[in-house]
């Protein structure tokens, strides 16, 4: 039934608003950075506690509970490292257990800050907070009750997030990875809600699936997470909106804060399943479960039910049951599809931004505008498109018209075509997919780069090499594919099979180069040319991809043997006798 992890938290330990009062005394003099600052501005949320109906995708957790326990005020004092062994007989002194994280989750949060630091330098992701905030989602997967690939034992699970006291997301996974096909729960160590994870999961551990309730699976995910958007969290500012995306709460902040500054003091490692596991949450309830809530036993047949009023006399009257309110309905619940909304023509040329932007309208069945309507797009195919951020889906909420308009598109290096699917978060309506292009790297002008004759004798090799520089539209044309061909003239573009050439590796005459390609600057150097026994004007044409040429003149001609008369020797004088 329920997980270690799940028990039944001891009540009366502290309630909510104490350990509330707590954070913030304790953010205010261990929080990075802190200079008196007063970290208790409102936030959309406001609380620890979610509103019900909040919005199935604002954050990574949907607002789910959260472990409220705050680290000891004095600092860590871990175990001496590898550097400095204790003597025989010395006991060794481990300093605070809260200090201690389990080894495969403690390698998780580090191998995922490695990656983001190659992937993603400016975001600046420490490994401290991806701790700190496994510390207070899960304590670090129940104290590390992980298996050696770093899957936990047994599923974790928040609580269902009906709407009862928690915000109101409907199944987006069909109870794939949460077990629930009517609500989302928060899931994994990390605790995304199913939605989130089916964008910003990760495979962390190299083993070809995303799976939630695997720590470095789930860590690198957080780690991606928190660095959208182009966040430097080595500020004050993208830190804290990083936090705040991850679950939208002040003391969900502060308590981050502080845990991330008590783990940036010291840390040691301490074996799987022995590390220890926080006492109280925000909610004050149950925190994970293997299942859904069982349902309750039917009584046993033949059996009569008691009735109101006891006895086995006449039965007493039957209550009537007070009809069920009606929800209201929600923005997402009347939406019944998505519409273009002026969306042109979708294409860029490799490595350039798309000037134009996906915009989407949800409206209602009758064609109403719907406002405040998460709106989830994705691109898919074979290119390596992505939004700005470098993210291939992109959540927007519809303004006061319906329309979400997508992040801006950039286009990679490949080319070709792909498609932006667009879908609403926690409801199924008819969506509109875009189909966008890439093009390939074109230049619209060829020029020489030297005004320097290309001439050579015959048997003999040209002095110059042949460079030329592309540009489009007055700038650096840089990667753009090329090919050169020395042609048998201006109206026969075929390769000639005389005059100057090119060689191959292997010393072979050559006379068509492909595969050629500008540089960084948009210039691009021929290889040496050679010329064979015939003399003549001979040309080499260079193409570009779109179409661009240029034609340059090669001369091989004999060396001019004619010699200059010797000046007449001057007369000698006779000598006087």
């Amino acid at each position: 039934m329920a997980a270690h992890f799940g028990r039944r938290l001891r009540k009366g330990a502290a309630t909510t608003a104490v350990a509330a009062a707590a954070v913030a005394a304790l953010s205010a003099s261990q929080a990075p950075g802190a200079t008196g600052r007063d970290h208790s501005r409102q936030t959309t949320a406001g609380a620890s506690t979610p509103v019900p109906g909040a919005a199935s995708e604002g954050n990574a957790t949907g607002n789910s509970p959260y472990y409220t326990d705050l680290p000891p005020l004095n600092s860590p004092n871990p175990s001496p490292g590898p550097s400095s062994s204790p003597t025989a007989g010395t006991p060794v002194v481990q300093g605070d257990a809260e200090a201690g994280i389990p080894a495969t989750v403690l390698d998780a949060y580090k191998k995922a800050e490695a990656e983001l630091r190659s992937s993603k330098p400016g975001c600046n992701l420490p490994w401290q907070l991806l701790a700190a905030i496994g510390k207070v989602e899960s304590g670090h997967a129940d104290g590390g009750r992980v298996d050696a690939d770093g899957t936990t034992l047994t599923p974790i699970l928040g609580p269902v997030l009906d709407g009862n006291g928690f915000a109101l997301i409907k199944d987006t996974d069909h109870g794939a990875y949460d077990g629930s096909a009517e609500y989302d729960r928060a899931v994994g160590p990390m605790q995304f809600i199913p939605s989130t994870w089916a964008w910003a999961g990760r495979d962390g551990n190299g083993d070809g699936k995303k799976d939630p309730n695997n720590v470095y699976d789930a860590a690198l995910a957080a780690g991606h997470y928190l660095c959208r958007n182009d966040w430097d969290l080595s500020g004050e500012d993208g830190l804290h909106s990083a936090i705040l995306s991850y679950n939208d709460s002040q003391d969900y902040l502060n308590t981050v804060l502080s845990w991330l500054e008590y783990y940036r003091k010291g840390t040691y490692s301490v074996p799987d399943g022995s590390g220890s596991v926080p006492g109280r949450r925000s909610d004050d309830g149950t925190r994970h479960t293997e299942s859904p809530t069982p349902t309750p036993p039917k009584p046993p047949k033949n059996k009569p039910t008691p009735k109101p009023g006891g006895g086995s006399g006449s039965p007493g009257p039957t209550p009537s049951k007070p009809p069920a309110p009606t929800p209201t309905p929600t923005p997402t619940d009347t939406v019944d599809h998505l519409q273009d909304a002026g969306t042109t023509q979708l294409t860029a040329m490799a490595g350039d931004a798309f000037t134009e932007r996906i915009s989407t309208r949800a409206e209602t069945k009758a064609g109403k505008s719907v406002a405040k309507v998460r709106i989830r797009f994705t691109i898919s195919g074979d290119t390596d498109t992505t939004f700005t951020g470098g993210e291939k889906v992109a959540t927007v909420a519809t303004d006061a018209q319906g329309v979400a308009l997508a992040p801006a598109l950039r286009a990679g290096e490949k080319t070709g075509d792909f498609k932006v699917t667009t879908a609403v978060v926690g409801r199924s309506a008819k969506g509109v997919d875009y189909t966008a292009t890439v093009t390939a790297r074109v230049a619209d002008t060829l020029t020489r780069t030297s005004d320097t004759p290309l001439t050579c004798t015959p048997g003999g090799e040209f002095a110059d090499q042949v460079q030329v520089k592309a540009t489009y539209k007055g700038a650096v044309a840089d990667k753009v594919a090329a090919t050169a061909t020395l042609i048998k003239s201006p109206l026969d573009t075929s390769e000639n099979d005389k005059g100057p050439y090119f060689k191959d590796a292997k010393g072979k005459t050559v006379r068509t180069l492909t595969g050629l390609q500008t540089d960084g600057k948009g210039l691009l150097t021929l290889p040496k040319l050679y010329a064979d026994d015939n003399t003549g004007t001979f040309l080499l044409r260079i193409t570009t991809t779109g179409g661009t040429t240029l034609t340059v003149e090669l001369n091989v001609a004999a060396a001019d043997t004619t010699a200059s008369p010797s000046p007449s020797p001057s007369p000698t004088s006779s000598a006087s006798s």
